[in-house]
Order: structure tokens, then sequence, then C-alpha cells
């Protein structure tokens, strides 16, 4: 399709091509649950928005996930290229765009974390362990990475992931 289009081919190049590994969808809803309080569309009112099911069809991108064993370098950088590519090429509101990850390192994991914005939220997959091995290890400078990772809502815990997903 990229040879048979201009357009297509300058928005998506011919370079390396990189792209989330879960893309979740959002249906668009029908007017009786919008109105199921009171009447807030109708032929009139609410024609544009792609929220509503009468507008289109289609599903809404909701949130996109790159899923990152470790983060090496290229790795991070991989996912914010994933991020900015959705954020580029969107019409209207940005997803959710989070990065899951075992990496064991809170410095590499505040590489991404604390970055430019691309990213909402890193999740790990097993955060309570590492905060407790991080503890254990006795390094303050690592702890305090965690810490103001965590308490600076850009770093949770895998099982905060679908509750995050729910908004």
């Amino acid at each position: 399709m990229v040879d048979e289009s201009p357009t297509l081919a300058a928005v998506l190049g011919n370079a390396y091509d990189v792209s989330p590994d879960v893309i979740v969808i959002r249906l668009p809803v029908p007017d009786s649950e919008i109105n199921a309080a009171g009447v807030l569309v109708d032929g009139e009112h609410g024609l544009l928005t792609p929220i509503r099911q009468a507008n289109q069809p289609h599903g809404i991108v909701h949130a996109v996930v790159s899923c990152k064993w470790t983060l090496r370098s290229d790795r991070a950088q991989n996912a914010r290229t994933e991020a900015l590519g959705v954020l580029r090429n969107r019409k209207g509101r940005a997803p959710h765009i989070a990065v899951v990850t075992g990496e064991p390192s809170p410095a590499r994991i505040a590489s991404l974390a604390l970055g430019t914005g691309d990213v909402d939220t890193v999740y790990h997959f097993a955060l309570p362990e590492l905060v407790e091995a991080t503890r254990a290890l006795d390094n303050d400078e690592s702890l305090s990475i965690l810490e103001t990772l965590i308490n600076g809502k850009r770093l949770r815990d895998i099982a905060d992931l679908p509750l995050d997903l729910c908004v």
C-alpha cells in the first residue's frame, strides 16, 4: 500500500518500522447508553464526537502498550518511538501510552519513566519484589529513584494496568 500511495509513504516513510506490542481498542457507545441519565446527544447535538456509535462504528485506540523484558537504551528508544508514532498520527485525544517491563535496574527504568512525557506510565511485572530486593541491597540511590518514580506516579505494578485502562 505504501508503494501505491504517496500520502501513506510520506506518513509512514520507508525506514525501520516500530509498532506497539498491544493495542487496546474501545468501542463507541450507543446513544441509549450516553442518554441513560438524561438526553445528552440527539440528531442536533454531539454529531462529531467519535465516542458516539451513531457517528462512527469503528473502534477507538484507547491505549498502546509496549512490552520490554529489559530496558537497554535501544529498547527504551523503541518504546518512545512507538509512542511518538501513535501521538503524531492520532485524530483527537491521545491514548494511554504504557510500557511493561521486568527491568531490574531502577536507573534504567527512570531513563524511560522520567522521560519527556511521551510515555504515560511504566508498569513493572514484579514491582513489590523489585522494591524489596532494592531495600535488601541497601542501595540508597536506587531506593530513592524507585520512591521518586512510584510517588511521582510514573512507575506502577502490573496489577494496576487493567484498572488504569478502565478510565
